[in-house]
């Protein structure tokens, strides 16, 4: 029997952390993709899970690490991103609001880490060395500064591939195809000190990418942290999306760092995708938003504006399967139980419940 003087912080900890332990890792695994088709989970903020009936499996933007976990002076620090942006000075109150959904160090048969920008919450120290030491033939893909940051990690040059707009890796049976991306938060991020006045900005295809996944059942598009961007129309024209995934969120006042749900639903149209799926909303405590919104503004002008497309609000830790659920607009984890009186329940007299 346990005993409360065995209990510390650290056996706490262990026994706690993450909070789902292996059971996502465990489901990714025994997952067998039907052919035609692609499986992908969201493990929070932009993270996924893409595998498809070939049992390519590709990691993107997978973040296990913490916001804020103190007040420390109140102040926000230097040169940070958000101060750039808006001058201000008080501390940014991002806790992180979503548990651990995945175990980075138990996954296994990851053929490719993918990380569309520099940004911490999308290019992740845990992660990167999870893949490293438990997958020894997966490739680290992202723009050159994510890949400066993995070789500064220990990450070795030669698993690493940098890619800008245009170029393609194949992946097993998975093409990924960087493409432009728009995030202008990660053109004002900058080292500590450094005055952006007066300067020209960041060259953004060195420091975020877009990807077009492409798999025999269809292709994902994801747009990263990217804001708005006519340019969506252009990689609509140009490739086929079936499904795109965009960093969707409220805005403090002073700030655009996520895209709302109006854009969220341009992206879509502009991209001619299927399905669109809000992410990233989930991560923020200070940006979150509630994603019935897009479902009611799509709602309002579907029949208008012709809309081709529809919006999924999806779950972290959840599943989805294109095109199996294409026309689905919710998901809700499974509820169990489908086995109730399996066997003779055991309770007083049958009129007890």
């Amino acid at each position: 029997m346990a005993n409360i003087k065995d209990v510390t912080k650290e056996s706490w900890i262990l026994s706690t952390f993450p909070e789902w332990g292996t059971w996502l890792n465990e489901e990714i695994e025994r997952e067998e993709v039907k052919p035609g088709t692609f499986a992908m989970w969201w493990l929070g903020c932009t993270g996924i899970w893409l595998k498809s009936e070939g049992n390519t499996n590709i990691l993107c933007d997978l973040w296990c690490g913490s916001g804020k976990r103190t007040h420390g002076d109140g102040k926000m620090r230097m040169g940070h991103q958000m101060q750039h942006m808006s001058g201000c000075l008080n501390v940014q109150p991002n806790l992180r609001a979503q548990p651990f959904v995945i175990d980075p160090f138990e996954i296994k048969n990851v053929d490719a880490l993918v990380v569309t920008h520099i940004h911490s919450d999308h290019l992740d120290i845990n992660t990167a060395a999870a893949v490293n030491n438990n997958c020894p033939e997966a490739k680290f893909i992202g723009p050159q500064e994510v890949v400066n940051t993995w070789l500064e990690w220990g990450v070795p040059e030669e698993k690493t591939i940098v890619v800008h707009p245009g170029d393609t890796v194949k992946v097993k049976d998975i093409e990924v195809e960087a493409l432009e991306a728009f995030d202008r938060t990660a053109l004002v991020t900058a080292k500590d000190g450094e005055v952006l006045k007066g300067k020209m900005p960041q060259d953004m295809d060195e420091i975020a990418v877009n990807y077009l996944f492409k798999t025999t059942g269809g292709n994902v598009y994801h747009a990263g942290d990217s804001h708005y961007s006519n340019m969506f129309a252009k990689h609509g024209n140009e490739h086929q999306v079936d499904v795109c995934l965009g960093a969707f969120g409220e805005n403090p006042r002073g700030i655009t760092d996520k895209i709302t749900s109006v854009d969220i639903l341009r992206m879509a149209e502009s991209l001619n995708a299927e399905v669109v799926i809000p992410v990233h909303y989930d991560i923020w405590t200070n940006f979150q938003a509630d994603p019935k919104e897009i479902t009611e503004l799509w709602n309002m002008k579907k029949d208008r504006l012709q809309y081709k497309f529809k919006p999924y609000i999806w779950q972290v830790g959840g599943k989805y399967v294109y095109p199996t659920d294409k026309d689905k607009m919710e998901f809700n984890f499974y509820r169990g139980f489908d086995d109730v009186f399996a066997i003779d329940n055991d309770i007083p007299f049958p009129s007890f419940l």
